[in-house]
């Protein structure tokens, strides 16, 4: 199928096609999606959220998992957005939360990272189980890349679970994003929006499990190396954030991935350089590569203003589809 995005006029540049949806455009059509929430017990004792489109189900109604992106959640505007179209096609939708992510924190000495595959695994392994029609899958940014990750790991016994997934504005090369949300404007504004909610969140982490990192340290964070070298690496099995950068990225690994995988990167997003992203000498014949010059981060505003982002999830979900 051919995927294609042009932004409309009077939204130019990478920066206004990423604030401006976030902030303005309608994200459904009709009624605002409506979930109903279950909480899981993880293997190591712990909790995670995940919640479900509230909608009637129907015999062999495929299942759209949609995994989140740095600090999203279910009220996040792609993930409204994705909701609306599954809800459009007949289809069930579920959003696992990351630990920590639906809005109270998680109890175990642990959060969330990019390269987290082994809890994807678990999360869409818990969901099959659950649902008896066809499982397809798709994350943002940070989602995005460990559902990569997942995929790259488990080769082709990735095929009893997903039918097909689909990454979206994911760093695939963490070093390189890392670098570029911590220069000039992007550290300015998306780097504080980031650490405003983090940093806070791991404080509160320090309070339940005393000496886990140097807090102080912490507070004096300005970017997200500084917090990746204090917090997620050394909480997440990491050496440094060398280290978590290296062996969490997806793009070394593309080629190992055995089930049809979209992977969708603008080349005008603020924090994901164009000149870092795959080409074809990186994929293998399962990988699709969508890189439309237009978008911003997770932005593909459409239509007159205040627009709206349903455009690129309706496409995303076509490609999707032809999996089913």
């Amino acid at each position: 199928m051919v995927l294609a995005y042009r932004a409309p006029p009077g939204r130019p540049g990478g920066h206004a096609q990423t604030i401006w949806p976030a902030l303005f455009s309608r994200r459904f059509e009709d009624a605002a999606p409506q979930f109903r929430r279950e909480r899981w017990i993880t293997p190591d004792g712990d909790f995670v959220d995940v919640d479900f489109l509230d909608a009637p189900p129907s015999p062999g109604q495929p299942l759209l998992v949609l995994f989140h992106g740095l600090e999203g959640s279910s009220q996040s505007q792609y993930v409204q957005a994705f909701a609306a179209i599954a809800r459009a096609r007949g289809w069930a939708f579920a959003l696992p939360h990351f630990r920590g992510c639906s809005g109270e924190l998680n109890l175990a000495p642990r959060a969330y990272h990019s390269g987290d595959f082994e809890e994807i695994g678990w999360m869409l392994a818990r969901l099959k189980a659950g649902h008896p029609g066809p499982l397809i899958a798709a994350g943002v940014s940070l989602g995005g890349n460990a559902l990569l990750r997942w995929a790259e790991e488990m080769g082709q016994s990735a095929a009893a679970t997903a039918r097909a997934v689909c990454s979206i504005c994911s760093p695939v090369d963490l070093a390189a994003s890392g670098h570029a949300i911590g220069r000039g404007f992007n550290r300015l504004v998306y780097t504080r929006m980031f650490l405003r909610t983090m940093v806070p969140k791991a404080l509160r982490k320090l309070q339940q499990h005393p000496g886990l990192f140097d807090g102080e340290r912490l507070r004096q964070a300005r970017d997200l190396y500084e917090f990746d070298n204090l917090f997620t690496a050394p909480l997440h099995g990491f050496r440094d954030t060398e280290d978590y950068w290296s062996r969490a990225s997806a793009k070394p690994h593309l080629r190992q991935i055995r089930i049809p995988a979209l992977v969708l990167n603008t080349l005008n997003d603020p924090f994901v350089p164009a000149a870092c992203l795959p080409g074809p000498a990186d994929t293998g014949s399962h990988v699709t590569l969508w890189q439309p010059p237009q978008g911003g981060h997770v932005g593909f505003p459409a239509g007159a203003p205040p627009g709206h982002v349903l455009a690129m999830p309706g496409q995303v979900c076509d490609w999707l589809a032809q999996a089913l």
